[in-house]
């Protein structure tokens, strides 16, 4: 595995700084201490996923430094309790998985798309699918819990976001179930970074195009034994398509 180190400043062109080996707290920590002083004093904010021991490299390397939880991996945690709930109830009503038997597999991806990108047609198959597949009301709680942090992670105002945090802790206070209260747990232990994504409106949406790049090289070379030759093809693929783009 690599660890990449990606430019978040949107008012420039992306740029891969550098790359380091493992997905530990210890390989973001001794890159930052590789790189010189002006280096690391510049960096105002650093925008991680969830990981507990990228967030205490951070920490350790640079003091000054706020740190920011990507809005998007919170979503895709909230998408997959909606999932285990799904697959829950389905396990306990019938005592089996989901097949094309039920709607509420059918339309499974309903439950994971946002519901402003949803079509009233689309929007009256999940209203159906809640009201002949869900008689215990579970399904129902967690998209809407889904939804309540989706509204969250939409607001930059501080006003706002505090309402919308309270109706978030408030749904998920009633829904009662281990999936929303794991998920509203994990919203709480990371609330400093995440306000701070919100109120900065940082993403490192940046670093997740990076890495597609990174895995597809990977995928056309069928794996690499050598981990400094892997290296040199990330970064010489990244500087020639990313040249290609600017000169375009």
């Amino acid at each position: 595995w690599l660890t990449s180190f990606v430019d978040a400043d949107t008012t420039g062109p992306g740029r891969m700084l550098g790359l380091a080996p493992g997905r530990s707290g210890a390989c973001v920590k001794d890159w930052l201490a590789e790189q010189t002083p002006e280096f690391r004093d510049a960096i105002e904010v650093v925008v991680i996923d969830t990981s507990a021991p990228y967030a205490s490299g951070v920490r350790a390397a640079l003091p000054g430094a706020r740190i920011a939880v990507d809005k998007w991996h919170l979503v895709a945690l909230a998408n997959q309790a909606v999932t285990e709930v799904r697959q829950r109830v389905t396990r306990e009503r019938y005592g089996r998985r989901g097949t094309t038997a039920e709607k509420v597999w059918v339309n499974r991806q309903l439950l994971l798309t946002g519901y402003e990108h949803l079509s009233l047609k689309q929007r009256a198959r999940l209203k159906a699918t809640f009201a002949s597949e869900d008689p215990t009301g579970e399904l129902g709680a967690a998209w809407g819990v889904k939804e309540r942090l989706r509204m969250l992670l939409a607001e930059t105002d501080e006003h706002r976001i505090r309402h919308r945090l309270y109706q978030f802790y408030r749904d998920a206070a009633r829904a009662d179930m281990p999936e929303t209260t794991r998920l509203a747990t994990t919203i709480e232990t990371w609330w400093p970074a995440i306000h701070v994504a919100l109120t900065m409106d940082v993403t490192n949406a940046r670093t997740e195009g990076f890495n597609r790049i990174i895995k597809n090289t990977k995928r056309v070379a069928c794996g690499f034994r050598n981990l400094e030759n892997y290296q040199r093809r990330i970064l010489s693929t990244i500087a020639l398509t990313r040249a290609r783009r600017d000169a375009a």
